[in-house]
């Protein structure tokens, strides 16, 4: 991926969504009844299913998904503790399937971030009181910009704030591949690298008998 791509795809301003709630599970982001596809595209409608769709299956207007304002919105900012529970990579599909290509909290349960960085949407970790200030700030129309490669979020106040991401988690977003993709990349260098080991290996042998 160019530096210009990696610019537009991890370089972004875009409006945000609140969802306030503490402890969001990996089951309250996708129920296990839609476990059984191995399909990364599609869950998107399934998101948050249980607090989005009424019994009789109709959109519950009270859900923060649901209004009109929230359409369209790239960024999810989460309460405290999100992504616990069970290891589930369908709850990432579905947040990416959502439109979400970050969520910002104060914490994030460890497998949830792996599984986040691995499928291309960002967890973004800010203290508690940038976190409030987030949502102490939301209008409609309220905007972040995220820069991957400065590895900083910018409120809509103007203040940037710097979050971690493991820089070999950020070079695979950067340059849009993932672990198994880097190792393919790198599979002609560690060949050369072993044919010249044994060669150096087989000519000290040599010189030595």
């Amino acid at each position: 991926m160019t530096g210009t791509t990696a610019d537009t795809q991890w370089k972004f301003n875009a409006r945000y969504v609140v969802l306030p709630t503490e402890n969001v599970d990996t089951d309250q982001i996708i129920p296990a009844r839609f476990l059984t596809t191995t399909d990364r595209t599609g869950l998107g409608p399934s998101a948050f299913n249980d607090w989005r769709y009424l019994a009789d299956g109709s959109p519950n207007p009270d859900f923060v998904l649901n209004r009109p304002e929230s359409q369209g919105a790239e960024v999810l900012v989460a309460g405290h503790n999100f992504g616990c529970g069970s290891s589930r990579e369908h709850a990432v599909w579905a947040l990416a399937g959502a439109g979400f290509r970050a969520v910002v909290s104060s914490t994030f349960a460890d497998i949830f971030r792996g599984n986040a960085l691995g499928n291309g949407l960002l967890p973004i970790q800010v203290s508690p009181e940038v976190l409030a200030k987030l949502m102490s700030l939301h209008t409609p129309t309220s905007t972040v910009k995220v820069d991957l490669e400065a590895s900083t979020l910018t409120l809509p106040d103007g203040e940037t704030v710097s979050f971690p991401v493991p820089p070999f988690s950020k070079y695979c977003l950067l340059n849009g591949t993932d672990e198994m993709g880097f190792l393919l990349g790198t599979s002609d260098d560690a060949a050369k690298y072993e044919a010249a080991h044994r060669s150096s290996f087989s000519t000290l042998a040599a010189g030595a008998a």
